[in-house]
């Protein structure tokens, strides 16, 4: 059963938004535990999402030479941890020296179960070459590499990383007041971060800020 955990101070707003941040941000890290020890990769991830839209499950691939593949055969919990636009904010920002500097982030926790499906590995390399060549001029297809494929397949395998809870972390300027976040989004430089605190304050910025 998929739940979504919403008792952090920083929850998102909606679950949609970490579908969002996971495919702006897609190299996540798949942490593991178990009597042989703790792994950590980072690997490319792709969300699937049911009819409804809702975060289900991640889809990736590892090598089959990467000692997680064994930690997780034997434990399937792991974690996946989401690593979002992030900064500091000094008090620069608000021409105010007064003014505690703090560090704003989105990011996510998501609990899973890793369950290994060999026969979809080729599917995994495909869906993941096509998203990320998505928008180039000339985008490469995995197909154009086929004669190098019966040897490099055999050495990665795929996974599906069903979602058990998301535990999302959006620390993006909520706590401050009116004026405060006017003057730090006014300020920052356009990005990812300024994007998304611009989204989760949209109703207390002034609007040229809204454009």
């Amino acid at each position: 059963m998929r739940l979504i955990v919403t008792g952090m101070k920083y929850a998102p707003r909606d679950p949609d938004d970490v579908v969002a941040l996971i495919g702006q941000n897609p190299l996540c890290w798949l942490v593991s535990a178990g009597a042989a020890g703790f792994g950590a990769s980072p690997l490319p991830l792709l969300a699937e999402c049911d009819a409804q839209g809702r975060l289900v499950s991640l889809f990736g691939h590892m090598a089959t030479a990467n000692p997680q593949v064994a930690l997780l055969r034997a434990q399937p919990a792991a974690l996946v941890l989401v690593n979002g636009p992030q900064a500091y904010i000094s008090p620069e920002l608000l021409d105010n020296p007064t003014w505690v500097p703090t560090w704003n982030y989105a990011a996510a926790v998501i609990h899973v179960e890793v369950a290994f499906v060999p026969e979809e590995t080729r599917a995994s390399i495909e869906q993941l070459t096509d998203r990320m060549e998505q928008g180039r001029a000339r985008p490469w297809a995995v197909s154009d590499a086929e004669a190098r494929l019966p040897r490099m397949l055999p050495h990665i395998i795929a996974f599906r990383a069903k979602v058990t809870a998301v535990d999302g972390r959006f620390k993006l300027g909520r706590d401050e007041t009116r004026r405060d976040i006017n003057a730090i989004v006014g300020a920052m430089d356009e990005g990812p971060l300024r994007d998304w605190m611009t989204l989760y304050n949209q109703e207390r910025l002034e609007q040229e800020e809204k454009a």
